[in-house]
């Protein structure tokens, strides 16, 4: 089938080459002609395992082409997935829905056959209903379907998770529309990936409510690591406890300085702006908000803690700066409040990410980039794993500990145990564990 995926970024661009690699013919389309430019020359606009020989492979098929024009692109489309960006907007935390409504408007003027118009971007419950009226008022009701696809895409993970999915939510109302959603997903269906048919706003409401509970998983249990450092308990052996209950599930238990990234927290708003909107208020989600925001500062003063109580003139080297590991992405980064805790209270901060100082740097100016762990933690009084990178699980201590000029590891993450960290001679301090 002839797709056209508007919006390269992350979403559009792993779902493109992803539907291409399983023989549709795709274009991406994106207005800024320099990002497409660089796609062209296989230049990936975000770091993503195997993403570019992906990409590669499919445009020398010729199964896979970039564009900056979306009438053009149009032309025969089965379908347009519409995949752009829906940050937060200023002031209120309700999702900014302008760039998918502006997208509606210019595929409302380029369709050329009847086509299915996917909203592929995170929207809040009742936006298919308005990109539906956006394009009757140009188009014959017969010549288009609306359907909700949302993405369950993880950082890092992306592509896996779209080749191998836990499920694919489609909300379809017209018959015709399931036919070419099932068309599109067939490769899929026939690995017996479970697919789900709904209702179009029932599957807008899908993905908020899926964020909103993994988030409410990492929040809890980063609350009961507070409580475990109180009460001389271990968190970890506390996670895998419940975590073994098969209702409960071990994943998203794993106790850190909070939750980050493109979709937790703009999601969790979003929700929240929705439930208030249509008086049905969504108290859990609201701690759980308040909870995480609390929680990042709240990390930044541990570590001034395991300092003595003083971090002023003291230097401090932080390990990790994107939001999870296999990623560049630094949006609502844990290790931007770290940051800018130490900082408040008079420590130089420098550090080290194997992919993501090059966002970094525009974000925290005031932060020295290292080459290398290492070299970040030369006369560091402490250091600090924000992110688990695999690069830092094995660490040469003994060496890292004889370029510090302090003994202080603080482990955000867990990735060592105090046996190990002791026997080079520093002082350990983690989550959730005495």
């Amino acid at each position: 089938m002839k797709i056209a995926m508007i919006g390269s970024g992350y979403v559009g661009l792993v779902s493109g080459a992803c539907f291409a690699d399983f023989g549709h013919q795709v274009v991406c389309v994106d207005k800024d002609a320099g990002k497409i430019e660089k796609l062209n020359q296989n230049v990936m606009p975000i770091y993503e395992p195997g993403l570019d020989n992906l990409v590669q492979r499919n445009v020398e098929n010729n199964r896979l082409s970039f564009s900056t024009d979306l009438a053009g692109s149009l032309v025969d489309c089965d379908a347009v997935f519409i995949a752009v960006g829906t940050p937060s907007r200023r002031g209120d935390g309700h999702a900014d829905l302008s760039y998918v409504y502006a997208a509606t408007e210019e595929i409302a003027d380029a369709i050329t056959k009847r086509t299915v118009v996917v909203t592929k971007s995170t929207v809040p419950v009742g936006t298919g209903d308005e990109v539906e009226l956006i394009l009757s008022k140009k188009l014959n009701r017969d010549q288009f379907a609306v359907v909700s696809n949302p993405e369950f895409l993880r950082e890092g993970a992306a592509i896996g998770d779209f080749k191998r999915p836990d499920r694919i939510v489609i909300g379809v109302e017209d018959d015709w529309a399931q036919d070419v959603m099932s068309e599109i997903y067939r490769p899929l269906f026939l690995n017996e990936s479970p697919i789900l048919f709904t209702g179009r706003r029932t599957a807008e409401l899908t993905k908020y409510a899926a964020n909103a509970f993994l988030a409410t998983k990492i929040t809890f249990i980063n609350e009961i690591a507070d409580l475990c450092e109180k009460v001389g308990a271990d968190v970890q052996e506390v996670s895998r406890g419940i975590g073994l209950d098969n209702r409960i599930g071990a994943k998203f238990l794993h106790a850190g300085p909070g939750y980050g990234g493109s979709c937790f927290p703009k999601d969790t708003l979003a929700l929240l702006k929705t439930a208030q909107d249509n008086d049905s208020p969504v108290r859990i989600v609201e701690a759980v908000v308040q909870v995480n925001d609390n929680r990042k500062r709240a990390m930044g003063r541990k570590v001034v803690h395991a300092l003595g109580g003083e971090a002023r003139g003291k230097k401090v080297a932080l390990l990790g700066l994107t939001f999870k590991p296999n990623t560049d992405d630094m949006r609502d980064a844990p290790s931007i409040a770290i940051a800018q805790t130490l900082m408040d209270a008079g420590a130089d901060v420098s550090a080290y990410d194997p992919e993501g100082m090059e966002v970094a740097a525009e974000i925290m100016p005031n932060v020295t980039m290292a080459n290398s762990s290492y070299e970040a933690a030369i006369d560091a009084d402490a250091v600090v794993i924000v992110t688990e990178w695999d690069a830092f699980r094995a660490l040469d201590l003994q060496k890292l500990a004889s370029t510090m000029s302090g003994k202080t590891l603080v482990d955000l993450r867990n990735i060592y145990n105090h046996a190990d960290v002791s026997k080079s001679g520093l002082e350990y301090t983690s989550i959730g564990r005495s």
